[in-house]
């Protein structure tokens, strides 16, 4: 340890004592002339003043300034001191923020160093809101391009295995170029997707049948009813729910009953088919977690991807056996019904790729929300397909219609909510 003592107000000598060791050095000259450099080499600076040896002795037979000097003047003359030491060792280091201005800072929750923290909640809510955009215009461009598809070649098994067929390529293409990493795929990968391929394969084709043939409000009224099926079907595989989910479901089956019978396009194998489709992605969800649990590697558009392809897969034969005879005679009728071969090409192109394009959406908007965001997201996006293709398709709807899509979509908010506050969670919940 060092200790600095002042010999005499008059002296020019510095005195350095160490402990343990009965020697002192005269550090007069190494001290003065280190001073000297160092004011010298920044002479430009307007808070230096150089003060000579010579000078030093003159003032020293008139007035002793450090004997005389206020403690808070040493005080600052210290503090000066040591932050121009700390320049002279750091030029580039930023003067240290007082303690209070941190302290207000990280209580406040801002970013000391520019207010970038204000700027990222703005950026992750554009960006959260173009993807929900994304999301609902992809859905609804499928909605309508699809319906109008299938109003002139009503063909579902072949418009649902092109639909899986434009998925397919749409990944592998991504795959290929490296825009989406591709992952590691193994035997038990395989076997572990064949379940929930299938549940998802029935889940598409009955909804593409419903689509055939009722109003696409109406299959998006009866569709919103997944959040039974969900409960029903965990509760027998041994989850229990509280009774505020219990509660929720009741308005769900409400309103779709009273849409039902108000429907003026009702048909029941529209009605089946909607309700078969709930059936399917309910199964493939469940199916999904217990699965597909061992292989976490494997974000959720890669694994939507490889369930597309063995869809596709699984739905195309069985395509072909039910409806294949018939598909050269219905394509004459919905060219000479259309006009236009073209229109009815890009009618069919548009189904498939904003099929895929809207199920990438949902995902990547997983992604950046929570479950009970995306939950209301999705409901929401459904009133928004309803309005929508009640106004381009111009669907006569009943008071009593428009009273029962609407309690059904309040119960399927109700359910998002209540669902969110059960102990035990039922995870990767995902509405097609």
């Amino acid at each position: 340890m060092l200790s600095l003592n002042v010999v005499s107000p008059s002296s020019s000598s510095v005195t350095f004592t160490k402990h343990n060791h009965n020697s002192s050095i005269n550090a007069s000259t190494i001290f003065r002339s280190n001073l000297l450099s160092k004011v010298q080499s920044h002479k430009n600076l307007p808070c230096l003043r150089t003060t000579t040896t010579s000078q030093l002795h003159e003032q020293g037979h008139q007035s002793s300034k450090l004997s005389f000097m206020p403690t808070s003047q040493i005080q600052d003359s210290i503090t000066k001191l040591g932050t121009f030491n700390r320049f002279l060792t750091h030029p580039f280091e930023s003067k240290a923020k007082p303690i209070n201005q941190v302290v207000k800072a990280a209580s406040s929750g801002a970013n000391p160093e520019g207010g970038e923290e204000s700027v990222a909640p703005k950026s992750k809510t554009l960006k959260l809101a173009l993807v929900f955009g994304l999301w609902y215009f992809q859905n609804i461009i499928f909605n309508i391009y699809n319906k109008k598809a299938l109003n002139i070649f009503p063909f579902p098994w072949l418009l649902a295995s092109f639909q899986l067929f434009v998925g397919s390529i749409w990944m592998l293409t991504l795959w290929a170029l490296k825009l989406q990493p591709c992952p590691k795929i193994s035997k038990p990968f395989i076997f572990a997707l064949l379940g929930p391929a299938l549940f998802h394969t029935i889940g598409h084709i009955s909804a593409c049948v419903s689509f055939s043939k009722v109003a696409v409000s109406f299959t998006h009224v009866i569709k919103s009813a997944e959040p039974v099926f969900s409960v029903i079907f965990c509760s027998v595989l041994g989850d229990r729910f509280p009774i505020q989910v219990w509660l929720s479901i009741l308005p769900i089956v409400l309103g779709c009953s009273l849409a039902a019978v108000t429907e003026v396009s009702f048909n029941l194998q529209g009605l089946w088919g909607a309700l078969i489709s709930n059936v399917g992605f309910v199964l493939r969800n469940i199916y999904s977690k217990r699965s597909l649990q061992n292989f976490k590697e494997v974000d959720g558009l890669n694994l939507y991807g490889w369930i597309t392809i063995v869809s596709l897969f699984y739905l195309f034969p069985v395509a072909v056996f039910i409806e294949g005879s018939q598909w050269i005679p219905g394509y004459y009728k919905a060219i000479e019904a259309i006009g236009k071969p073209s229109t009815f090409y890009i009618w069919v192109l548009l189904s498939g790729v904003f099929y895929h394009l809207y199920n990438q959406s949902s995902y990547q908007a997983l992604d950046e929300i929570s479950p009970l965001t995306f939950s209301v997201g999705n409901t929401m996006k459904r009133v928004v397909v309803i309005v929508s293709s009640v106004l381009v398709f111009r669907n006569p709807v009943r008071p009593l219609n428009g009273l029962g899509s609407a309690i059904a979509i309040l119960g399927t908010f109700l359910y998002s909510q209540a669902t969110a506050k059960k102990p035990k969670k039922i995870e990767g919940e995902k509405s097609s």
